[in-house]
């Protein structure tokens, strides 16, 4: 593999790693990945395991979640089968899976952290600590919502997916894309890079092959357009020790607009379907 780019842990540790590129699969890979992830993700600043809205980030944050959550429900409906069963992966402090069950969806989630999976509980979601905790049952969808580059060990867990996935279900899979505008332009400040905690960093090509050699057709693309302007708010952080909301408004629609012909979008939701 190829070096990319040089960048750091901006909100925890303040080391330094390194991207590597990996041609064939045209994706980056975080170099080194630390054995133990569990201190790199001890900061109060990391929001999706709180529901704390007391900064203009966070405010801005909870605002766009219970947007996205509304947008992310509508889209599992179009792909609900029969059983409406559905399997949430790094599912945070429950949201989704709650407004999922409201619509007499049969939920089951993941979530690593122990302060999200209290949080969660205290809305009367129940999680699992790990995939391998997960009730031996296949669900009709599977969403990740901003974790796949979180999980190590990238292949066995893709194959786990595909077990727990039904026949002709569907699996859906939000991260981060480092093809966008607001990644050129921010380079090793690129919030989204959110090294050492994102191990992968993927494309549309390097998302297709992964998952086509476990029985899994790419079928649709969708893009996460306020992402864009939340990176680039953290990203002028990162790069000039203060936030410039300003800016970060320009530089997140003028990433929008270029990706209107490029379909590189600062994240990206794949829609895959299990043949």
């Amino acid at each position: 593999m190829k070096p990319y780019l040089k960048t750091k842990d901006f909100s925890v540790s303040q080391e330094i790693f390194e991207l590597r590129h990996d041609e064939m699969l045209d994706m980056l890979v975080t170099h080194p990945q630390p054995q133990s992830l569990e201190r790199y993700y001890e900061s109060d600043d990391y929001i999706s395991h709180t529901d704390s809205s007391k900064s203009i980030v966070e405010k801005l944050y909870q605002i766009v979640k219970r947007f996205s959550i509304r947008q992310k429900t509508k889209l599992i409906e179009r792909y609900a089968g029969r059983t409406k069963t559905l399997l949430d992966i790094g599912a945070g402090t429950g949201d989704f899976m709650l407004a999922a069950k409201i619509r007499s969806w049969q939920v089951d989630g993941v979530e690593p952290n122990y302060d999200a999976r209290m949080r969660a509980v205290e809305k009367g979601i129940g999680l699992m600590d790990r995939m391998e905790a997960l009730p031996g049952k296949k669900y009709n969808i599977i969403t990740l919502w901003h974790v796949l580059e979180h999980l190590p060990d990238l292949e066995n867990q893709i194959i786990k997916l595909a077990w727990h996935l039904e026949e002709e279900g569907t699996l859906i899979i939000a991260v981060p894309n480092f093809k966008s505008y607001d990644a050129a332009y921010y380079k090793e400040f690129w919030a989204a890079y959110d090294v050492p905690r994102h191990l992968w960093h993927f494309s549309k090509l390097s998302i297709e092959k992964l998952f086509s050699k476990h029985g899994m057709k790419l079928i649709k693309t969708k893009p996460m357009i306020f992402d864009s302007f939340y990176v680039a708010l953290l990203s002028e952080k990162y790069k000039f020790g203060k936030q410039n909301f300003l800016k970060a408004f320009c530089l997140g629609l003028w990433s929008n607009i270029k990706a209107l012909n490029t379909k590189q979008y600062s994240s990206v939701i794949y829609i895959l379907k299990k043949a």
